[in-house]
């Protein structure tokens, strides 16, 4: 007897770029989920890995242009 919900033929969707990324972000902050597990094994790595880098950069850039604004508002320079 299976626990699981869905039939032993059906597919399981691949998760679409947006997902991976989604993924990445709140495995960053820290609030996955553990529904998501299944799905996300059917993902590459290598999609991991470089939306995670993505990922990365970007929130160095946020947080580096919001310490330029605060420093710039405070005259400091």
């Amino acid at each position: 007897m299976s626990t699981h919900d869905e039939a032993p033929h059906t597919k399981v969707k691949k998760p679409g770029p947006l997902a991976v990324i989604g993924s990445v972000a709140s495995a960053a902050f820290g609030v996955r989920s553990s529904r998501f597990r299944g799905r996300e094994s059917s993902v590459k790595f290598h999609h991991y890995v470089i939306a995670a880098i993505g990922f990365v950069a970007v929130f160095l850039l946020v947080v580096n242009g919001i310490v330029r604004v605060v420093l710039s508002q405070t005259g400091a320079s």
